[in-house]
């Protein structure tokens, strides 16, 4: 044995006397201190909130769920999400469906004591800013750090999803969904490249009111759009009058304005439901003489989307494949 290890053995036993010694004359105080987790600042919509580095426990509502779901989140509670569930791949699907549900489809429907009983370290509030006035902020506020990241224009999804899965920790399991979605966009992008060049689309969305004898347009950036533009859909015009969130990009006029509103358009595209049928709103605008007579129509050049009210990246790729599927005319082949 060299004359170096007994000196290595005492050194070693003296700092762990020194240790223990250290360790028991340690107060409650400080041990609480130095098992409190990290927090950061977070900059959301209703101010900067310290949150958690690392949330344990987090309960989402409004469009944090899909993103949550999708980002592998550590959720405890969600709020129901129900236009989301066809988009959604079976494991997604059996994780929402395994999670408490601690609200309704909306704000209003938040069960307070069920938010508690799910002990949150965070709590992701995913609505509109007109809905936050269904909340009761301070009761959830007395819960768990609350962050608001609710959705503007309907394009907004992005970066809503983004922040949203920042929140929670896990922008990793965000990027590498963003990552395969704009690799299957810029594959479309390329394949249609030569079809769609020059080519103006208009949209007929899904939400007219037959009784008011409306249609739904959308434009760029609204539900409808927003996805087929990322292959190179060229969506023209833009509402007459911004109302605000959506309203910056969609409008209803009645149906006499169909044939002056999609005059230029070479194309149109429609909103179909998840499953594949037509709602009445745009069968309402199909059955139309005025819909019959458009350019684009008597060309044959009409293509119905499913899947247009993908809210995260993973549920857009499903939008992509339904967008390749209709536009496949288009190539000729």
């Amino acid at each position: 044995m060299s004359s170096r290890q007994p000196r290595r053995l005492a050194g070693a036993l003296a700092l762990t006397l020194a240790l223990v010694a250290g360790c028991g004359s340690t107060d409650s105080g400080e041990e609480s201190a130095a098992a409190a987790p990290e927090t950061r600042v977070f900059s959301a919509d209703n101010g900067e909130i310290t949150i958690p580095a690392a949330p344990k426990r987090v309960v989402a509502t409004g469009y944090a769920v899909p993103a949550l779901i999708e980002a592998d989140a550590p959720l405890v509670g969600i709020s129901g999400w129900r236009r989301g569930l066809a988009m959604m791949t079976e494991d997604d699907l059996a994780t929402y469906n395994g999670l408490e549900k601690i609200a309704g489809e909306t704000a209003a429907e938040t069960n307070y004591e069920a938010v508690a009983k799910a002990k949150p370290d965070l709590i992701v509030i995913g609505v509109p800013k007109p809905a936050l006035a269904d909340l009761d902020m301070k009761r959830l506020e007395s819960i768990a750090p609350v962050v608001v990241i609710g959705p503007t224009v309907p394009s907004a999804w992005r970066e809503l999803s983004r922040r949203q899965s920042d929140a929670a920790g896990r922008l990793g399991d965000f990027e590498t969904a963003k990552a395969a979605y704009e690799k299957k966009a810029a594959e479309l992008a390329e394949k249609y490249e030569g079809a769609l060049d020059g080519v103006k689309f208009g949209h007929v969305g899904a939400y007219g009111d037959i009784a008011k004898g409306t249609f739904h347009r959308e434009f760029a950036g609204s539900w409808g759009t927003n996805i087929a533009s990322d292959i190179g859909v060229t969506y023209y015009g833009e509402v007459k009058e911004k109302g605000g969130g959506a309203l910056d990009v969609t409008e209803y006029p009645s149906i006499e304005e169909l044939p002056d509103g999609f005059a230029e358009a070479d194309a149109v595209t429609y909103t179909l439901e998840s499953d594949g049928s037509v709602s009445e709103p745009v069968q309402y605008v199909l059955d139309s003489k005025l819909w019959k007579n458009l350019p684009a129509v008597k060309a044959g050049k009409v293509f119905p989307l499913r899947y247009t009210e993908a809210a995260t990246y993973g549920s857009a790729i499903k939008t992509l494949d339904a967008i390749d599927e209709a536009l496949a005319p288009l190539l000729g082949r």
